[in-house]
């Protein structure tokens, strides 16, 4: 699962980084969808949208990722593998698109939870992105 392919990006250098990269954004997209406890359809296709457009990603691969991320999710005791790879191993522009691509997430069901938002704001914090780029995301992202 994701956490074992994270584990292998530091551990084996035949592994390929950049798919590392591309689970660890996927696995932080994924705790911002189950934020509020649900994940409804409009998140569900938010979260395969923004998947697609950042990681170029589709079909099989795609929904065999998401899956895997889900179930990750629900059993990670903290978000800090993910953070760290993020970190390590992406531009500031990188995580701004990350941060807004959260934020669509987040927006996808016409209802920003407050649980949705405290987790975007932790994380943006955690892969360190300024606050004034924190608020900038969340305003590009907002449904007109």
């Amino acid at each position: 699962m994701i956490i074992e392919l994270l584990k292998k990006c530091f551990s084996e250098p035949t592994v390929e980084q950049h798919r590392c990269e591309k689970l660890a954004a996927i696995a932080l997209l994924v705790e911002i969808a189950m934020a509020d406890g649900s994940l409804d359809d409009q998140e569900c296709a938010s979260l395969k949208k923004a998947i697609e457009k950042s990681h170029n990603l589709t079909g099989g691969e795609l929904d065999m990722l998401l899956e895997n991320a889900k179930h990750e999710q629900r059993n990670a005791t903290s978000s800090y593998t993910f953070t760290r790879v993020i970190n390590d191993e992406f531009s500031a522009e990188e995580k701004f698109t990350l941060v807004q691509d959260m934020w669509a997430v987040a927006y996808a069901d016409g209802n920003l939870d407050k649980y949705e938002e405290h987790a975007i704001r932790k994380l943006s914090e955690l892969i360190h992105v300024p606050h004034n780029e924190f608020i900038r995301a969340k305003l590009l992202a907002r449904p007109s």
